[in-house]
């Protein structure tokens, strides 16, 4: 309770510390069109260092990962302050985590929170049958309570499932593949870039209706090969039964701690409603506009966060393994990670001004979207940056009006929205949930792959998935 109220208080001064109007009206960004690459190189240091360094130092990373996501963080404000000036180095900082880190941190952190106090209780057993089942449950789910929220929900009953099983990492990545990516891009609620679509004029079920067919065609495939893995591996394991534990035969199926079920639809309603009201201008931080309704929504989520912690048992967070721990990596790691990789974003958004314009130039020929680039372009970005953000650029760059896209260039939309959500999983930082669930289940004892280890897994598995997707819809 101690540590859950540390992290609560200072994810609260972060909300809170705007509280006067601090600055002008002046919006100092860093000149995107005048970037050259190099900038992006404490960003690429940043991905390399969480790629080789928990392999080539496992020790020094383990205690000073935190440290080094920061130093990265500080290698690009460093020359940014020398470069451009303290008003624009402070307003990126500023920009980068009070409209992106805290928003971020504070829902990933109440999901995690109120997921984690949901325990799937009997004797559930990691069989082929059961495991494929609860991807293809969670799969469904992410679309209605976000890919985090499926992912947090349903992580910890797929472990335990699974707990005396020899082989179980694979279980892990196509759970990355599927609940915390790829079943999140049926609605606004499921993966932020939709979000951001919606609230630039998509209508809330064309995502539903324009991707049903390629989310469904590409989880169907994962969900079989992923079965007759799990049944070879299952086999070659001797088809292994739990040994029994004292009490768990006296334990039905069913769930512990279904208060947070309440909980989580309230997450929904309140990133919803955020979406829908807006409030306006309610504080500037030093020209950083800070709306209403997103400060409302970000308070509400945290005093969801704290009535599931008190309204949880402590037997109930303990049975289910939870710990403080895969938070704290995650708030430490993707802090480096936002701010290092603001000049990338900048430059993308540069467009066809910007070092990467001969990217840009792609997603065009004579005047007509190649949905195919669309596709991989925004996905492929979307597997290393943030993809909200990117999504916003080639939504951008196919011109913007949500009406003409969803009318005229229905293609071209669902192109940039199936690459900024399937792709999230090419690697563990594409997408909020991958590192999180990595770390859940790490520390539940699996050895998972090292970052290029699962690039492996997924260029391998996913990649000729994504070609065929593109054979099929986006020529």
């Amino acid at each position: 309770m101690a540590r859950f109220l540390t992290v609560l208080g200072a994810l609260c001064a972060a909300l809170l510390v705007p509280g006067v109007v601090l600055a002008g009206e002046g919006h100092p960004n860093i000149p995107g069109a005048q970037l050259s690459v190099l900038w992006a190189i404490p960003f690429v240091c940043m991905l390399l260092s969480i790629a080789i360094m928990p392999l080539a130092l496992p020790h020094f990373w383990e205690k000073h990962f935190g440290k080094i996501a920061a130093f990265w963080g500080l290698a690009f404000l460093t020359p940014c302050l020398l470069v451009y000036g303290f008003n624009v180095a402070l307003y990126e900082f500023l920009h980068i985590i009070l409209l992106d880190y805290v928003p971020f941190l504070v829902l990933l952190f109440t999901l995690f929170t109120i997921a984690g106090g949901v325990r799937l209780t009997g004797s559930l057993v990691g069989t082929p049958a059961i495991n494929t089942g609860l991807l293809a449950v969670g799969t469904v789910l992410a679309s209605w309570m976000g890919t985090t929220g499926a992912a947090m929900l349903l992580i910890r009953p797929l472990l335990r499932a699974n707990a005396h099983r020899k082989y179980r990492v694979h279980s892990v990545v196509f759970f990355i593949f599927l609940v915390a990516n790829i079943g999140g891009s049926l609605t606004p609620l499921g993966d932020p870039p939709l979000f951001l679509g919606f609230l630039k004029g998509v209508d809330f079920f064309w995502t539903t209706t324009n991707l049903l067919m390629k989310t469904s065609l590409i989880a169907t495939i994962l969900l079989g090969i992923f079965f007759v893995l799990d049944t070879v591996l299952f086999k070659k394991e001797g088809s292994p039964k739990p040994e029994a534990q004292a009490g768990a035969a006296e334990e039905k199926l069913g769930l512990d701690g279904k208060i947070n079920l309440l909980f989580l639809l309230g997450v929904v309603v309140a990133v919803l409603l955020s979406g829908l009201h807006p409030l306006g201008e309610l504080v500037s931080v030093f020209g950083v506009s800070v709306e209403g309704q997103n400060l409302l929504r970000d308070v509400m989520l945290l005093c969801l966060a704290g009535l599931s912690l008190k309204f949880t048992s402590r037997r109930c967070r303990e049975l289910n393994g939870f710990s403080w721990a895969p938070i704290e990596e995650v708030a430490k790691l993707f802090f480096g990670i936002f701010i290092s990789m603001v000049p990338a974003i900048a430059i993308l958004r540069a467009g066809a001004d910007g070092a990467l314009a001969p990217l840009i130039h792609l997603v065009s020929h004579d005047g007509q979207p190649v949905n195919s680039m669309y596709f991989w372009l925004t996905g492929i970005l979307s597997s290393f940056l943030d993809n909200a953000p990117t999504y916003l650029v080639f939504f951008n760059t196919a011109g913007g009006d949500a009406q003409h896209l969803m009318h005229d260039m229905p293609a071209t939309l669902a192109a940039i929205s199936a690459g900024a959500v399937f792709m999230g999983a090419n690697s563990y930082i594409g997408n909020a949930p991958n590192f999180m669930v990595r770390s859940i289940a790490e520390s539940d004892g699996v050895p998972m792959p090292s970052f290029f280890g699962y690039m492996a897994w997924s260029v391998g598995i996913l990649v000729p998935l994504f070609g065929l997707l593109t054979w099929l819809f986006f020529i």
